[in-house]
């Protein structure tokens, strides 16, 4: 007489709560619509109270200066015959953006991605709306670094988010919120702890 083996036991991964789930895309949107406002108000600003043209105006000496410049690039004026085309690259950048939030697990990527998605969002609708067409629109840049470039608030999302992104690379944080090296080890030994011998037959 012969008994089954015993099954192995599943052991479910660790999950986070739907509604901390919620909570973190909440998060993640509040963060770029606040991102979003904030842009668009400065550049409102920027349109109305400064010059196309016009001297720069100092604000930190000549490390910190306003200039308005409408841009038809991007960062350092590259790709100014190309607006259509980054037009097109920010867009798909955006939907990834909106597509990956659905799964994180850790408020360093909801606070990486609610940067970057707000930066991109808010130099995106210049492109769609702003002079000289729709997809080809130049974006509001007017706060300049030492005469090496001028920028705008979404410029500053984006690169606070990349350095956050980078951090998040090279410290091994998934989008879960757990570190690479840690989840490869549980994964190994999990397995082992939980296989169960079968019975000898009788």
């Amino acid at each position: 007489m012969s008994t089954e083996p015993a099954a192995t036991p599943v052991v479910p991964e660790p999950a986070q709560a739907p509604s901390g789930r919620r909570h973190l895309v909440l998060l993640t949107f509040a963060l770029a619509a606040a991102v979003l406002f904030v842009d668009q108000l400065t550049k409102w600003w920027a349109l109305t109270e400064l010059e196309l043209g016009a001297p720069q105006r100092q604000v930190i000496g000549d490390f910190l200066t306003f200039r308005l410049v409408m841009n038809p690039g991007a960062a350092l004026g590259i790709g100014n015959s190309y607006t259509w085309v980054l037009t097109i690259v920010v867009v798909a950048v955006v939907v990834v953006i909106v597509r990956v939030i659905r799964r994180i697990r850790s408020r360093a990527w909801a606070l990486t991605l609610g940067l970057l998605l707000g930066g991109a969002v808010g130099n995106l609708l210049d492109r769609l709306f702003r002079e000289p067409g729709f997809a080809r629109g130049h974006v509001v840049d007017f706060i300049g670094y030492s005469n090496w470039f001028t920028g705008n608030v979404a410029d500053i999302a984006i690169v606070v988010a990349a350095v956050m992104l980078a951090l998040l690379s090279l410290l091994g944080i998934g989008l879960d919120g757990r570190r690479e090296g840690h989840h490869r080890s549980a994964a190994a030994t999990a397995p082992v702890d939980a296989q169960v011998e079968p019975e000898p037959e009788a």
